[in-house]
């Protein structure tokens, strides 16, 4: 039996710390992205974009799957069915965020495990937030994301400057 986890987020934009893990997951399980359309934040790139740039920067690898979703996470794993949901975690400050998540997760749907991931010690700093900021300021993101994403980026910057 394969074992289905969902990875999710809103992927603002995807970086490259998100490949990392999602690659490195995608030899243990199928993974499903999955790119939230429901944000308490305002994301750089709409809903449609997101989802077009994580497919794009995933193509390459085999057994994962991008999927768009809306509302409760668990209802979309259900529906997905997947068994794991996979969370990256940074360090000790992303921790206390990430465990109410998984019990609140737990309570909801009993049968779904969470399971945490380092990402690659290079992309241990590396945030969405951090990569809008810098890209929004000007600065070199390419170290930091895929080559679609760079690209998107520098499009949209421009755009704001016009």
């Amino acid at each position: 039996m394969q074992i289905t986890a969902i990875y999710p987020g809103v992927f603002d934009p995807i970086t490259r710390a998100h490949v990392d893990l999602i690659q490195r997951a995608s030899r243990l399980f199928r993974v499903v992205v999955a790119v939230s359309a429901t944000t308490s934040k305002s994301p750089l790139f709409s809903h449609t974009k997101r989802l077009a740039l994580a497919k794009e920067a995933l193509a390459s690898l085999e057994n994962v799957e991008v999927q768009g979703f809306q509302g409760l996470l668990v209802r979309h794993a259900n529906s997905s069915g997947a068994q794991v949901i996979l969370r990256g975690v940074r360090g000790i400050s992303d921790l206390d965020y990430e465990f109410r998540m998984a019990s609140a997760n737990r309570q909801l749907y009993p049968n779904l495990e969470t399971l945490f991931l380092r990402p690659s010690e290079c992309y241990n700093h590396l945030s969405s937030s951090l990569v809008r900021e810098v890209a929004l300021l000007g600065g070199d993101v390419s170290a930091f994301v895929p080559e679609n994403v760079l690209t998107a980026l520098r499009v949209h910057v421009e755009n704001l400057s016009v």
